[in-house]
């Protein structure tokens, strides 16, 4: 709002303008069960996103109706088959993708400059990596992905080095340790989002002692999302993969 009297008074923009621009960054749909924040994509790039636990199936349709009826790219995570059902009677070019647990639209948009790499310890980490690596296509980035490269048996990770140094960004989603975050960090130049999973036998307190370990990563340029978050790491990598 602050730059929007600034361009004002330095008469970079017309007070009519200006006031136009401040209603759509205030538009809000209320459903009754939700206030739908229609000025999101505004703001920051990417319209609301819907996520799906803990929601009923109508209340998901309801909101996936609001949001595609403005033209607007969709994507509803933690989500499951009865869910997209009643998504699809309302937005019929929605599409289901089941080991990921996410519903989506997708729609055009400014591409990132780069690409973001999805790098996963293991087979059992791919709901979560399948989650991040969607997310990113559907927020227009060029995605790769590397799976079951875990520390482990180390080689299969320093094999395809030339793909992890071609990256912009790289998703590392690893459960156990989580020691894969600290690795890759050592050997890109590039951000690294690491993203702790709940696989695990019981020590590792369903994903804690793998968030814990990538905090303390000894290597520069590693940051932290909560445990299993696909998405809030996908979004963080898109925001760096669109800027200039």
């Amino acid at each position: 709002m602050r730059s929007l009297l600034d361009a004002v008074q330095s008469g970079a923009l017309a007070p009519a303008e200006a006031e136009r621009r401040l209603r759509e960054s205030l538009d809000t749909e209320h459903l009754g069960y939700a206030r739908i924040d229609h000025a999101r994509r505004l703001r920051q790039g990417f319209p609301e996103v819907i996520y799906g636990q803990g929601k009923t199936p109508a209340q998901i349709a309801g909101i996936a109706r609001a949001i595609a009826a403005r033209g607007e790219a969709l994507l509803v995570t933690r989500t499951d088959g009865a869910s997209f059902e009643a998504v699809a009677k309302v937005v019929p070019d929605a599409v289901f993708h089941e080991q990921a647990r996410l519903i989506e639209r997708r729609r055009p948009g400014p591409d990132g400059h780069g690409v973001i790499l999805v790098a996963a310890a293991g087979t059992s980490d791919l709901p979560v990596a399948e989650e991040a690596a969607i997310s990113a296509e559907v927020m227009h980035n060029r995605v790769d992905r590397l799976y079951d490269v875990g520390v482990a048996g180390l080689h299969r990770l320093l094999a395809e080095h030339q793909r992890l140094s071609a990256a912009r960004v790289i998703i590392v989603v690893a459960g156990m340790e989580g020691a894969l975050a600290s690795v890759v960090g050592g050997l890109v130049s590039v951000p690294v989002v690491a993203v702790p999973t709940s696989t695990g036998y019981g020590a590792s307190f369903g994903g804690v002692a793998a968030l814990l370990a990538m905090l303390n990563s000894c290597a520069s340029g590693v940051s932290v999302v909560n445990i299993d978050n696909g998405f809030g790491a996908a979004a963080s990598a898109s925001a760096i993969n669109h800027l200039a």
